[in-house]
This record gives C-alpha cells, sequence and structure tokens, in this order.
C-alpha cells in the first residue's frame, strides 16, 4: 500500500472545484440546524404536540428519502454540475414557499416547503460526497471526505445563530410573565390569532432569504467551469445495484448510517427540550446546541487528523463507544451534568458521517453515485427516530417531565434511542476493521 502521508488529499488542479462543492456542505448543514429548533418553535406557535411537532423532521429527513435514488439516475445520466445545479434550485423552491406557507398559516404547507426543500439537499448530498471522492487518489478519499465535512458544522452554527438570533427571540408565543408562566397559554382566541400571524412571519423571513443566497450559489455555480470525471458504463443500473448488494460493508454501512443520522437528529433536536425542563428557555438553549456543534466540528478536524495514524473502522468504534458513555450520562444524570453529557455527545459523532460513508463506497468503483444514493436514503433514520422519541416523551402528556421511567425523567430516558443507534455503529466500525478490511 501506497504512504497516505505522501499523498495530497486534495491536488491544486481541483483545489477550486474541491472549494465551491465544499460550499455547499456549509449551505446544507445551515439548514438542517436553522430547522432543528422548528420543532419545539411550531409545538408553540400551533400549540401542537411532540408527536405532531417532530413530523417536522420527518417531512425534512423524509425528502432524503424520497428523492436520493432519483438524483443518483440524474447524475449518472448527465453530470455531477448539473445534479447540484437542479439541488439548488429544489433548495430554494422549498425555502421560498415558506411564504405562502405563513400566509396560510397551514402546518401542513410547511412540512410540505420543508420536503421540497430536501429533495434539493437530497440532489447535493448524492452528488457532492461521491465527487469529493474522486477528486483524488481512494487511499486518501476518506480523510478528504472527512475534511469537506469539517465545512458542515460552520454552515450548521450559522443556522444555529440565525435561528436564535431572528427567530427563537422574537417569538412572542414563547414569552413568560414574572411567575413563569407562558403568557400564550393565557390569550383570547383572537388575540393568540395575532401572536400566531406574526410568529409565523418570524418563522418565514429566514427562510425566504435563504432561498434568495441559494439562487445567488446556483448562478456562481452555473458560470463557473467544473471537471467532470469521465464515467464508464459499468453496466446497467440492477447490474450496479446487485453487485453493491454482494457487499457486506456496504450493506452493514447503510444500516449503520441510518442508525447513526437518527442518533445525530434526536441529540440534536431534543437538546432544547432536556434544557427546558432545567427551566432554560428555547432562545438560551441555543448556547448549548453551539457548544455541541463547536465540539463536533473540534471532533471532525481530530478525527480527520487521526485517521492518518488509526484506522477508519477501529477509530468509528472508539468514537461510538465515546457517544454511548456521554448518552448514557445524558439518561442517568440529571441536571446540569446530564446537559452537559448531552452537548459532549457530538464531540464523538463528529466523525461518523464520513467515515461511514467512505468505508461503505469504498473500492465500489463506477457504483459509488448509486452507493451514495443509498447512504443518502439512510438519512431517513432522522426522520423516523425522532418522531419515535417524541412518542417516548407523549407517554404521560404534552410535557416532559410528566413521568419517570427507570427513575428519571421521560426526556431523559427517551435517550436510549440514540443509545441503541451507537451501539450499531460501535459494532460497523469493530466488523470493518476486524472482518470487512482483512
Amino acid at each position: 500500500m501506497e504512504n497516505t502521508n505522501k499523498i495530497p488529499v486534495v491536488a491544486k488542479q481541483v483545489l477550486l472545484p474541491f472549494i465551491l462543492i465544499t460550499s455547499l456542505f456549509a449551505l446544507w448543514g445551515f439548514a438542517n440546524d436553522i430547522t432543528n429548533p422548528m420543532v419545539s418553535a411550531f409545538k408553540k406557535i400551533l400549540e401542537l404536540n411532540n408527536t405532531q411537532a417532530s413530523w417536522v423532521q420527518m417531512a425534512f429527513y423524509g425528502g432524503y428519502f424520497t428523492m436520493a435514488f432519483p438524483a443518483a439516475m440524474f447524475v449518472k445520466k448527465y453530470t455531477y454540475k448539473k445534479g447540484i445545479l437542479l439541488g439548488l434550485i429544489l433548495y430554494a423552491t422549498g425555502a421560498l414557499l415558506f411564504y405562502p406557507a405563513a400566509a396560510y398559516e397551514a402546518f401542513g404547507f410547511f412540512l410540505a416547503a420543508l420536503y421540497i426543500l430536501t429533495f434539493g439537499l437530497a440532489f447535493l448530498e448524492t452528488t457532492a460526497n461521491p465527487f469529493v471522492l474522486s477528486m483524488g487518489h481512494e487511499e486518501t478519499a476518506t480523510r478528504r471526505l472527512n475534511l469537506a465535512q469539517a465545512f458542515n458544522p460552520i454552515g450548521a452554527l450559522t443556522g444555529l445563530f440565525v435561528a436564535q438570533t431572528f427567530i427563537l427571540g422574537s417569538l412572542q408565543s414563547d414569552d413568560i410573565d414574572a411567575q413563569g408562566n407562558v403568557i400564550y397559554d393565557t390569550l383570547s382566541e383572537s388575540a393568540k390569532t395575532a401572536v400566531r400571524v406574526s410568529d409565523l412571519m418570524v418563522v418565514r423571513n429566514p427562510y425566504v432569504i435563504l432561498g434568495l443566497f441559494v439562487l445567488f450559489m446556483f448562478l456562481l455555480i452555473a458560470i463557473v467551469k467544473m471537471p467532470e470525471k469521465k464515467e464508464t458504463e459499468g453496466g446497467s443500473v440492477t447490474h450496479a445495484v446487485k453487485r453493491l448488494f454482494k457487499s457486506k460493508k456496504f450493506i452493514e454501512g447503510v444500516l449503520a448510517q441510518m442508525f447513526y443520522v437518527g442518533a445525530q437528529i434526536m441529540c440534536w433536536t431534543y437538546i432544547y427540550q432536556y434544557a427546558e425542563t432545567l427551566g432554560i428557555d428555547n432562545r438560551s438553549a441555543v448556547t448549548y446546541a453551539y457548544w455541541a456543534l463547536i465540539l463536533f466540528l473540534i471532533g471532525r478536524w481530530i478525527g480527520t487528523y487521526l485517521l492518518k495514524f488509526i484506522s477508519s473502522g477501529k477509530l468509528l468504534m472508539y468514537f461510538a463507544i465515546g457517544a454511548m458513555i456521554f448518552t448514557l450520562g445524558a439518561i442517568f444524570i440529571e441536571g446540569m451534568t446530564g446537559l452537559y453529557s448531552l452537548v459532549g455527545i457530538s464531540l464523538c459523532m463528529s466523525l461518523m458521517f464520513p467515515t461511514i460513508y467512505g468505508i461503505a463506497l469504498q473500492g465500489v468503483g463506477e457504483d459509488a453515485k448509486f452507493g451514495a444514493a443509498f447512504l443518502v436514503m439512510a438519512i431517513v433514520g432522522g426522520a423516523i427516530m425522532p418522531v419515535l422519541q417524541g412518542s417516548i416523551l407523549d407517554f404521560g402528556g404534552s410535557g416532559y417531565a410528566d413521568i419517570e421511567i427507570l427513575g428519571v425523567p421521560e426526556v431523559n430516558f427517551s435517550f436510549v434511542l440514540p443509545l441503541l443507534c451507537f451501539l450499531v455503529v460501535a459494532v460497523y466500525g469493530f466488523r470493518t476493521y476486524k472482518i470487512h478490511n482483512k
């Protein structure tokens, strides 16, 4: 095997395309993390229960599942660049649909807008990830993808900043009186209607501005010449899929990715509910989400560096075990220490998505575009798992600590779901370095 320390992660001749494509990683990170707090926001504005509010994530991540494979088919027929441009158009369309959704005050309309928005994200992720993998030597592909993915949390941090500053801080439905009671709950129906109209406009505006910015990115990428890797035919789609599903490493990678994404979205969505049981309002809770993303970014850079010395499967297993330890703290340690443990999970999650992605696609050659589609479809874990966690939170009522399970509030216990997800990831890491890479 070649000494990977001497192989450039990104060659000079592809540096500009790499930078442009890497900017997209930040762009979908922004969408992810401006949306996570919306579960709590919509619950309050539209007076939903936890399960109903969790449909925000069902719509958001369900779009990935729906569109990932059609995106791969499109990219195979055309080019990476055309796939990216179509993704940006769909992304902008979904974001701009927040304008009529707010006018109609319909939760279903907002869900439809998010669903279409993530059609675009599915195109971008299905295209950008294998494009980055192809921009150099296969031995450095996982490191290159980790490097590109390291910019995803930067977009996510920006999304959180916008959510905190321009949305959560301006919602009247979240205001409390001197006794700590939510004022919105005590208003007359006509007064509630006025607050609801105002708050939905507050939610609407950042998405509309985002849609306009995405259109600007569309124009920028449209005028820049992007190199395209010449593709050999490699047989039909059916043959490609059959080849992929003969690989246990690939199949297990898709499953591990589904459970990982489910865990990530649960930890980042329900940090607000966890904090609320400690008397921390949503806007203040964003500070803890910030720290989670900062740790995530630090962990991504550390993980990218450690991959030079430790095999990807073994490092994935170590990070997953660390995540399980932090999750146990979030479940069984009540108070601020439990919240700190929940924040700490992000340090260990940082490595997981790109590493699972890189391991699963290693050695699949021209089938990578379809392999990438299945791995993006696996993001559906982020649609299913939060709904299951929301159902646990509704066991005792619409609150977050209505009952105790195993001696802890239901919101604490609900993190048993991420715990099980990280166990699946740890097993995949173990099997990768012990079995698949032998």
